[in-house]
């Protein structure tokens, strides 16, 4: 038998062209300041630069991976292809992370072998990319609420904002009180947060693609809800894990009573299935019944 889930998470009633729109505008502000930063030679600029060219990158992976989740189960891939933005957003946090480590040590570099720099370049420069920023974010702000994805290229760009914005005041120092000290130091500052913000949400793709047990959930919770039904004295071998970022599944072993009929054991799996939606939001489970004293076969 086919079931057809269809699960809406905010962001099916969104223009893919707001992804493509923002692709476009982060590329050419990243071209503007590789230029700026050249000019003036400021490293934190160019760290700027760096950064918005990785949003680029990640918002044109998140553009393609949410097309590709919107494919439904087939007989390759029975689950359907949501995780393709999971996929999509760890190969954008590898990138960033890789880039995030590359300005700690130009930034490092920098403060032994000091350049001169050209504080109102900085200063323009950065001016223009916390305005491009602060539109590409509001416009990934309606999208990114139940998406991973697309949620790391939004706070891709609003870090953006904020590290523009120390950029343009890095700059006004330079400029007005030759502070040149400044610049690494803002880069290593945004270098810092990337880092952090990267392995943090890094950490959470990885835990879902690992099939974890989803967080703020205990296994001995659903172990125990599973056998307050009537009936059941015991489950075992349980399985918990994420299909995606919004849907939870399970599995497990259901031990029950020898009197059980066959209707009754459908209405206790019907039970147990809409208890653990209810108190779990776990809304594919896969439950195998066993009878009282017959020995259970192994499982994984």
């Amino acid at each position: 038998m086919s079931h057809n889930h269809n699960h809406s998470h905010g962001t099916d009633n969104v223009s893919d062209g707001v992804l493509l729109w923002t692709v476009i505008v982060n590329l050419g502000l990243s071209v503007f300041e590789f230029v700026a930063g050249a000019i003036s030679g400021s490293v934190a600029l160019m760290a700027d630069a760096l950064h918005n060219t990785n949003d680029a990158a990640a918002l044109l992976i998140a553009y393609i991976a949410r097309r590709i989740s919107r494919k439904g189960a087939d007989e390759h891939y029975t689950f359907g292809y949501q995780r393709a933005e999971l996929i999509g957003a760890m190969i954008q946090l590898t990138a960033l992370i890789l880039v995030g480590l590359y300005l700690v040590n130009e930034a490092v570099r920098r403060i032994f072998e000091p350049e001169p720099l050209l504080g109102g370049w900085i200063m323009a420069a950065a001016g223009v990319a916390v305005v491009v920023d602060v539109v590409t974010a509001w416009l990934l702000w309606a999208m990114s609420k139940g998406s991973l994805n697309v949620k790391a290229a939004f706070l891709h760009n609003l870090t953006d904002a904020g590290a523009s914005v120390a950029v343009l005041l890095g700059g006004a120092a330079i400029y007005w009180l030759d502070w040149t000290w400044v610049d690494p130091l803002l880069t290593l500052i945004i270098a810092g947060y990337i880092l952090y913000m990267s392995f943090g949400l890094l950490k959470k793709t990885s835990r879902i693609l690992m099939e974890g047990t989803p967080g703020g959930i205990e296994l001995d919770a659903v172990s125990k809800a599973i056998e307050s039904c009537d009936g059941v004295v015991e489950a075992h071998h349980i399985h918990l894990w994420k299909l995606d970022e919004n849907r939870r599944a399970l599995e497990a072993h259901v031990v029950v009573t020898k009197d059980f009929s066959l209707d009754q054991m459908e209405a206790l799996k019907q039970a147990i299935k809409q208890k653990l939606a209810d108190d779990f939001s776990i809304i594919h489970s896969s439950l195998e019944f066993e009878i009282l004293g017959v020995n259970c076969e192994p499982c994984i």
